[in-house]
């Protein structure tokens, strides 16, 4: 069904603007919610550009990115966030790549290893 990577949600803090996947519309509001404010506050902290999306396998992966002229922009800060949210909200991104690889890639759970 997809054969390329698919955006979940994107926190920008040029234009002050935050995108959610409406592919998504099924997860609990409360999920949606925790997503938004994790990007908006990653990017309030740090700066640039925040997304959170899908690869090809189903793994959810975060991206920053910047401006060359973003003189404000904390690259290390930024890698150190993002490992810190990988290891804070490690059960909720594993819930969301298991909601992606049932219902979007039509995996069976029976057949994976714990």
């Amino acid at each position: 069904m997809y054969s390329d990577n698919v955006v979940l949600c994107v926190s920008n803090a040029y234009e002050q603007k935050y995108y959610f996947n409406p592919d998504f519309q099924a997860l609990p509001q409360s999920i949606q919610d925790e997503l938004h404010v994790m990007c908006v506050m990653y990017t309030v902290e740090i700066g640039g550009i925040f997304q959170l999306y899908f690869d090809v396998d189903g793994n959810l992966e975060m991206t920053t990115e910047a401006l060359d002229a973003d003189a404000m922009y904390d690259d290390i800060g930024g890698a150190l966030r993002i490992k810190q949210l990988q290891q804070e909200k490690r059960e909720l991104f594993e819930s969301l790549e298991m909601f992606y690889k049932v219902f979007f890639l039509g995996e069976d759970l029976e057949g994976e290893e714990s």
